[in-house]
């Protein structure tokens, strides 16, 4: 059996799709809402609501930090206590995104003993960071 060397310049091409032209519309790019003082927003803004509103976060709850040397880290073992800068009862950090949300008390949840949760006592206003010791 013999077979005929083929070069890539030999293959048929396929076809070349045409690009298909339209004038694009500021519509096209844009939604409009239509709000009324009963109604609220449009279906289209409800949409773009619900899936906002079914995006996960990642909470988390800053109970205190500490600093030493790594000396000092190293000879930690089981059973070592690190004290953290918050004392007991001190209100703790809720933070979402690097971003301090609220603060509360750390409390045991009613339904699971076996389960830590946040008492909210504090609602945040926007922009906060965490407090510099809650990283260090």
């Amino acid at each position: 059996m013999e077979f005929q060397k083929i070069e890539r310049e030999d293959l048929p091409k396929p076809p070349l799709e045409q690009p298909v032209e339209k004038e694009a519309k500021l519509e096209d790019f844009t939604q409009t809402v239509e709000a009324s003082e009963t109604l609220g927003a449009t279906v289209n803004t409800d949409r773009n609501l619900d899936a906002i509103l079914g995006i996960s976060v990642d909470i988390q709850v800053v109970l205190g930090s500490a600093s030493m040397l790594v000396s000092n880290l190293l000879k930690l073992g089981r059973g070592a206590v690190i004290p953290l800068d918050h004392r007991v009862g001190e209100p703790v950090e809720v933070v979402v995104n690097g971003r301090v949300v609220a603060r509360g008390e750390v409390i045991v949840v009613e339904d699971d003993s076996s389960r830590f949760g946040v008492s909210l006592t504090e609602i945040v206003g926007a922009g906060t960071s965490p407090s510099p010791e809650a990283f260090n």
